[in-house]
């Protein structure tokens, strides 16, 4: 893989399908591994229970989708019928490879804990060890998440209510660090002991 982009495409799924090795991808489907290949990504998955289960291995070439789909893509096909051509099936290492199209194929929408999971890691990343903004997270009501951050220029405790959605929030990820500081989104937090304001974000 001398590519950067492809090695960088390649960490990037890796790191996302981290979360997959405790969770399965799909019901009875459990990630084995994220596997390099030139031009693309090689997902290692366990499909069925371990003494009837088989190893199935999809190829999704590194220029279709970004990596935040990937894990879409294998939610629909692990839990739907799909029809393969011959020329897209082998083995490689015992595993059945199946090469992907993912330009046909519709994404399943990521669950709310993958969705938080995906905000929670971007504010989470390494910074400054000793001022850390995100120190704590809750998921309340339908589709919402309450992240406590604190800034380091400023004293107190903020819970910032963001709204999930079915694409990630980078705009508003990359702009809570100033959203939090303005004096229009904060209000009290009677109810919440955690938190010395609240901003709410949820129409941002």
């Amino acid at each position: 893989m001398t590519d950067p982009e492809d090695r960088e495409q390649q960490a990037d799924v890796t790191r996302l399908l981290l979360y997959y090795l405790n969770a399965p991808v799909a019901e009875y489907c459990h990630l084995r591994g994220v596997l390099p290949a030139p031009g693309a990504v090689r997902i290692a998955v366990r499909a069925g229970d371990d003494e009837n289960g088989m190893n199935f291995l999809y190829e999704i070439p590194h220029d279709t989708v970004t990596p935040y789909y990937i894990p879409g893509l294998l939610r629909t096909v692990l839990t739907g019928p799909q029809i393969y051509s011959s020329s897209d099936v082998s083995e490689v290492m015992g595993m059945t490879l199946i090469r992907l199209r993912p330009e046909v194929i519709t994404p399943d929408p990521e669950p709310v804990q993958g969705q938080a999971l995906t905000v929670v890691r971007a504010l989470s990343g390494p910074g400054d060890d000793e001022n850390p903004f995100l120190i704590g997270f809750l998921m309340h009501g339908e589709g919402l998440l309450r992240l406590y951050v604190q800034r380091p220029d400023r004293p107190g405790l903020i819970g910032a209510d963001i709204r999930l959605t079915g694409t990630p929030p980078t705009a508003l990820i990359a702009s809570l660090p100033s959203l939090v500081a303005e004096e229009q989104y904060q209000r009290p937090a009677p109810d919440d002991p955690h938190c010395d304001l609240l901003v709410d974000l949820t129409n941002w």
